[in-house]
């Protein structure tokens, strides 16, 4: 029996239950220290991974646009925060200052890599320049996010002084990448040929994350300061957040001059934001009693993208399917004028 539409994917709905249980049955002492240690070695593992998978020829092969991809590290990097920064007066009353700080931090992160990807492909975009500008903005992002948190969210909320952060970043995301990149040559027919591994291990500690900073949370007390109107507030924003973002993607890509497939890469590379990246950050960026409240609006914003992005790439693939059949079918009129 197939899934009715209306419903989330397995992953979302995975989500939704660790918090619920995480509610419920949150982890405290020694079980809580475990739980700690496992997470930080989930990420190590799922960093590595995705270093290890990561193909140099699809990055060679898109990197020459480098126009495209300046737009969309601008769109991510510049565009965001700055809409995070305008948006305050309104933003403020929606939601509570810790959730703000979790909006910032969504400002913050780079872009997600594999549903880029995918829906760059399934509108029929150029999938090599998606590829590479999505794989660029989550390397870059090991960099940056920590940098822009540090100057956009108050300093009570991180776990430490910058270079600290800075420290940690690079030993639990940049070095397991790095190791992973250059065992490539080694691990990458592996790691193609068993994407099932990577992808449990990549929800895996995701879903590990969540877990473990809920839990804290939870034991700090976030659900009796975060009324539902808060809640209501934060889809509200984050509707908002990447109704902007794809507004001003498509005109500046069409301002500029780009070609369409070139407009679709630089659309959904550049309004979108990683989940995948984005916890295993805030648990490195945040401190422990923080995290909950940190990735609470990249959680929903991850789920709206989702959504929202998939209609606009099924509606476009769509369009670019009947203007192919179209134009095929003008040529062959074309050629059998000429015959006769």
């Amino acid at each position: 029996m197939s899934r009715p539409k209306y419903l989330p994917d397995n992953f979302t709905l995975a989500l939704v239950g660790t918090v619920v249980f995480a509610s419920l049955l949150p982890c405290r002492g020694e079980t809580a220290v475990a739980v700690d240690w496992s997470t930080d070695l989930a990420i190590a593992l799922l960093f590595f991974l995705h270093g290890a998978k990561l193909p140099r020829e699809a990055i060679v092969s898109g990197a020459t646009n480098w126009r495209l991809h300046g737009l969309v590290l601008l769109s991510t990097f510049a565009l965001f925060p700055l809409l995070g920064l305008a948006f305050k007066p309104v933003l403020s009353p929606l939601v509570t200052p810790a959730m703000y700080g979790g909006i910032l931090f969504l400002c913050t992160l780079p872009s997600t890599v594999q549903s880029s990807i995918a829906f760059t492909s399934m509108a029929k975009g150029n999938v090599s320049a998606a590829v590479c500008s999505a794989s660029a903005s989550s390397l870059l992002g090991i960099f940056i996010t920590p940098a822009l948190a540090g100057v956009l969210i108050s300093s009570h909320a991180t776990s430490g002084s910058g270079w600290h952060t800075v420290g940690n970043i690079v030993l639990q995301l940049l070095v397991p990448f790095v190791c992973g990149q250059l065992l490539r040559p080694v691990l990458g027919g592996w790691i193609d040929r068993n994407r099932g591994v990577v992808r449990f291990v990549d929800q895996g500690s995701i879903l590990l994350v969540v877990y473990s900073a809920f839990s804290e949370a939870i034991n700090e007390g976030l659900w009796h300061r975060v009324p539902v109107s808060a809640l209501v507030g934060l889809l509200v924003v984050s509707a908002v957040l990447l109704a902007a973002a794809l507004i001003v993607t498509a005109t500046a890509s069409k301002w500029l001059g780009f070609e369409r497939e070139d407009r679709v890469t630089i659309i959904f590379c550049g309004s979108k934001k990683s989940l995948a990246s984005g916890i295993p950050m805030a648990k490195v960026i945040f401190a422990s009693h923080a995290v909950g409240a940190a990735v609470l609006p990249l959680m929903l914003f991850h789920q709206i993208q989702l959504m929202v992005c998939a209609a606009l790439a099924q509606r476009w693939g769509a369009a670019a399917a009947r203007a192919d059949a179209r134009e095929a079918k003008s040529g062959n009129q074309r050629a059998f004028n000429e015959t006769v």
